[in-house]
């Protein structure tokens, strides 16, 4: 079938294209039966605009980027959601892709989203170096950094406070009497984990007990993962009588692979996640967790954005939020 055109428009309705443009637009100058008649024509056609030629008249397209390097994980489609709620209160669309954590793929999806001409990007970045490696493309289009603390590099970004995140789990846990409390799922390859084992180190500290960490082996998280992962760290017989998991999802892996081994929680061992996923509420996990306020990073994620898109010389921000302890079942007290 062929593409229907304004010009098409035009000459079904019997005006001048620049009727058809301006009454598509809202101008006041064309009449309301004017406009009724042409939008009426529009949809018998099916006509779609033009967005590309439409952002070359008004200098903008009204569509956002969102890169994020695994929209399977449950963290990273909350985030879409809100950041997708967000765009469109204030009249933009999202065009949203997964990275898969590849850094080639990163910026390839990057180059893609600057040649549709988006009014700009948020991004979970695969690491720190992305930025650097994106300085180049993230010139040309007024960029947001999601979740990595990028510190001193002059790039916008919003986090949680990852680092205090770790302490004020670990200060919970020994305010409930646990001594022996492992660190599972610790990563070397992000920022992002190892600022939160850093937080649970200092917290060790600060409080005279020893640090003990079970590390992931994998280069990602997931329940799956947590769930590998504590089926040999339960095999060994543990003696530890709180675990502090990195993420939700490493949280709801340890609960499957206990069940499976007849421990119990929180009677046998305390469970503490991080994250505060949607399913970390359900009835049966009701886990206790550090939360990411996702809704409010969300929305100061495209408050920044919406900055730097209105005003290109507004320079970076470095936003860091402070997380909560949300309290549920899956931690109990001991003398």
């Amino acid at each position: 079938m062929k593409n229907v055109t304004i010009k098409d428009v035009a000459n079904i309705v019997g005006v001048s294209y620049s009727t058809v443009s301006r009454a598509l637009s809202g101008s006041p100058e064309i009449s309301e039966e004017t406009r009724a008649r042409i939008v009426e024509v529009c949809r018998q056609m099916n006509y779609t605009p033009n967005t590309v030629a439409r952002a070359m008249v008004k200098k903008n397209t009204m569509l956002l980027g969102l890169i994020l390097t695994d929209i399977n994980n449950p963290f990273m489609s909350e985030l879409a959601y809100y950041v997708d709620r967000q765009a469109h209160e204030h009249g933009y669309n999202i065009l949203l892709s997964n990275s898969s954590k590849d850094k080639d793929q990163e910026r390839e999806i990057f180059e893609l989203m600057v040649g549709h001409q988006v009014d700009g990007i948020i991004l979970c970045p695969c690491g720190p170096e992305s930025s650097e490696a994106l300085t180049q493309l993230t010139k040309r289009v007024p960029t947001v950094f999601f979740g990595e603390n990028l510190r001193e590099i002059p790039e916008s970004y919003i986090s949680v406070d990852n680092f205090r995140g770790g302490e004020m789990g670990t200060e919970y846990l020994y305010g409930l009497g646990h001594r022996n409390i492992l660190y599972f799922g610790k990563r070397r390859n992000s920022t992002t984990h190892q600022l939160r084992a850093d937080g649970y180190e200092n917290a060790c500290k600060k409080l005279g007990i020893t640090p003990h960490y079970f590390n992931n082996t994998f280069n990602s998280t997931s329940i799956q993962n947590g769930y590998l992962m504590a089926k040999q760290l339960f095999s060994e017989k543990p003696e530890f009588t709180a675990i502090f998991a990195s993420t939700d999802t490493n949280a709801l892996g340890i609960m499957k692979a206990a069940e499976e081994a007849g421990i119990r929680i929180p009677e046998d061992i305390s469970l503490l996640g991080f994250d505060n996923i949607r399913d970390a509420s359900l009835p049966r996990i009701d886990l206790t967790t550090i939360e990411q306020p996702m809704k409010l990073l969300s929305s100061v994620a495209m408050d920044c954005l919406f900055q730097k898109i209105q005003n290109e010389q507004s320079g970076y921000s470095h936003r860091i939020l402070y997380p909560n302890l949300v309290e549920r079942s899956s931690c109990r007290k001991i003398d």
